[in-house]
């Protein structure tokens, strides 16, 4: 039925950030594979507690933990740069494929109410593309770094 969660997503909830979040969130960015999928290199766990901390201190980041069935799933932010404000998302592998990261993007877009809004994406990463695209990002645009990264709107 339009509207409800699926069964597969109904234990999805985003929360403050607590420290204990802190390991299983290093653990997750560990993994080749999503680094690989995101084209983002893990850090060390004095560069990791560096950079969460950094964010935790800043106010004009919104930071949330996101639950699946009570259990820590990933992460999602929203931040400033460069005089955009952008969107991310981590889910652990274990999680994939099971609907959280549109449910988590989803609860953040009605707290972030900023628009418009931005998400940076490995072109190849199309499972984190169609995510944004449910959420009602368009592409808008290409980079090419290392890898080609995708950017994506969300105007309304």
């Amino acid at each position: 039925m339009a509207g409800e969660a699926s069964p597969s997503t109904s234990g999805v909830e985003l929360r403050d950030v607590i420290e204990s979040d802190l390991r299983i969130r290093f653990e997750h960015q560990m993994d080749p594979e999503a680094n690989s999928m995101a084209a983002f290199p893990a850090r060390d766990w004095d560069a990791f507690t560096a950079h969460w901390a950094k964010i935790l201190a800043d106010d004009t980041v919104t930071t949330k933990t996101i639950l699946f069935d009570g259990q820590v799933a990933g992460n999602i932010v929203s931040f400033d740069r460069s005089g955009a404000r952008l969107v991310g998302y981590w889910i652990g592998r274990e999680h994939w494929g099971r609907g959280i990261a549109t449910k988590a993007l989803e609860g953040l877009l009605r707290e972030v109410t900023t628009r418009p809004l931005y998400a940076h994406v490995a072109t190849h990463n199309v499972a984190s593309i169609r995510v944004l695209e449910k959420c009602g990002f368009a592409v808008c645009g290409q980079e090419l770094e290392e890898v080609e990264i995708s950017i994506l709107k969300l105007d309304a």
